[in-house]
Parts: C-alpha cells; sequence; structure tokens
C-alpha cells in the first residue's frame, strides 16, 4: 500500500523558519565582522620603497600586455604590438623620442591656434618668407634675421642642449631634468608629480595627432584649424570631411 503523505503540521513549520532565520542571522553576522575588521582603517603601506601603481588601462581589451612595459610606465596601456620596446635600451630610447615629440607638438599646437586666433595668418602660411625672400614676423613684430642666421643659433642651440642631456647617464634625468626646468616646482610633491606625468604624454600624444589633423586639413581645404572649424560651425551639413572633395574619394 503506498504511503499517504502526511500533512506538515504547525509544529513542523515553525521549525523550518527558526532554521532559516538562525542561518540568515550567522550570515550576517559573519559578513559584519569581516566589515568591521577592515573598515576605517589605512592599508599598510609598503616598506621596501617600491610603490603601488595602478595600471592605466589595455589599449585591446581581453588582449595580454607585453611583460616588458612595466605598469609605472607613464601612460602605459600595453601597446606594442611590434615590439619595438622589448629590449630594455630601444624602450629607453622610444621613451625619450616620444616625450619630446609630445612636448614639441603641444608647443606646435598651441602656436598654431594662438597665430590665427589672433589674426596674424595661419600656421602653413607663417615660413613663407623663407622662400618669398620676406622678412620674417613674430606675431606682427619684424625678426631682424634672414634664413640663414636663425638657421645658425638653432643648429648651435639644439647642439648644445642634446649634447648636455645625452651625456646625462641618469635615464630619468634625460626625462625630467628638473631645476631650471621646474621653476615652478611641480615635481617636489612625488604624488603630484606622477599625475603630472600621465598628464604631459596624454596631453602630447593628443598634440600629435591634432597636428597631424592640422596638415591633413590644409592639404584638403587649404585652410588652417580655426577658420575650417568655424566654416562647420556655419554650417556643419556642408562644410565637414565628406564635403571637401578629398578625405572621400568619389564625392
Amino acid at each position: 500500500q503506498p504511503q499517504r503523505h502526511q500533512p506538515q503540521t504547525a509544529s513542523d513549520t515553525l521549525t523550518h523558519t527558526q532554521t532559516a532565520q538562525m542561518a540568515l542571522s550567522m550570515m550576517r553576522s559573519s559578513t559584519a565582522v569581516s566589515r568591521s575588521a577592515t573598515f576605517g582603517r589605512r592599508v599598510a603601506s609598503v616598506q621596501n620603497g617600491s610603490r603601488v601603481v595602478m595600471k592605466a588601462g589595455n589599449w585591446l581589451p581581453g588582449s595580454t600586455a607585453p611583460a616588458w612595459l612595466a605598469d609605472d610606465l607613464p601612460g602605459n596601456y600595453g601597446f606594442d604590438p611590434l615590439e619595438l620596446g622589448k629590449e630594455k635600451d630601444s624602450l629607453m630610447r622610444f621613451r625619450e623620442a616620444e616625450l619630446i615629440h609630445c612636448r614639441w607638438a603641444m608647443l606646435g599646437v598651441a602656436g598654431c591656434l594662438a597665430v590665427e586666433v589672433l589674426g596674424y595668418g595661419n600656421w602653413y602660411d607663417a615660413p613663407q618668407w623663407a622662400l618669398t625672400g620676406g622678412k620674417a614676423t613674430w606675431f606682427g613684430i619684424e625678426v631682424p634675421f634672414d634664413v640663414a642666421t636663425l638657421a645658425g643659433v638653432e643648429v648651435v642651440g639644439f647642439a648644445i642642449s642634446e649634447g648636455l642631456r645625452n651625456d646625462n647617464e641618469d635615464a630619468a634625468k634625460r626625462l625630467y631634468p628638473g631645476g631650471a626646468f621646474d621653476p615652478l616646482g611641480f615635481a617636489k610633491d612625488s604624488k603630484s608629480f606622477e599625475t603630472y606625468k600621465l598628464k604631459e604624454v596624454k596631453n602630447g600624444r593628443l598634440a600629435m595627432v591634432a597636428f597631424l589633423g592640422f596638415v591633413s586639413q590644409h592639404a584638403a581645404t587649404g585652410k588652417g584649424p580655426v577658420a575650417a572649424l568655424t566654416e562647420h560651425l556655419s554650417s556643419p551639413w556642408t562644410a565637414n570631411f565628406a564635403t571637401n572633395g578629398v578625405s572621400v574619394p568619389g564625392i
């Protein structure tokens, strides 16, 4: 004979409820203890002179970052698909080259925008005086030197500065010399200094891309960045990359 299912009594229901409440209470107590053990406490600092640095990110999500790119490199996103920085000396040289190009690009982009905003022409026409036999000007002020003199001053100046920089055996000093090159003392606070390093390389990379855009834009439209932006803002649908006749072939 099949056994008949016995109906659940009120005492059985009460027992199950009490058991569930006890389990829930134990879980809450365990969580509270684990939180109270660390809440409000400062994480112990590293005592061996090292720094804990959070990596900036990964340029290609899901990819493995190269082992030769240290996490504390300013602006390191694990980008080296050609393994150009695998050798330590090469990596250092590329870091120097990038940072120097970043600084020149930031100066160049600022100059390109300033000269046009202030109404002194555009960056492309600025050096035309050297080809036409005219005089160089600096924000409307005539410079009393010819091309040969200016070229000579630049060659000597670069030779001296680069010679002094390359004679420095301290790799960090070649990148961030400090001293007279840090008159406002940005490098005094080590934490802020790391932040400034990251900002510099990010803005420098943006400036390099921006100048490439300036060159491409002038090749396509014959206009400077400010003039092209003004035209685009006045008529976005008729003045853009697709309507300049160059950027998109056949249009």
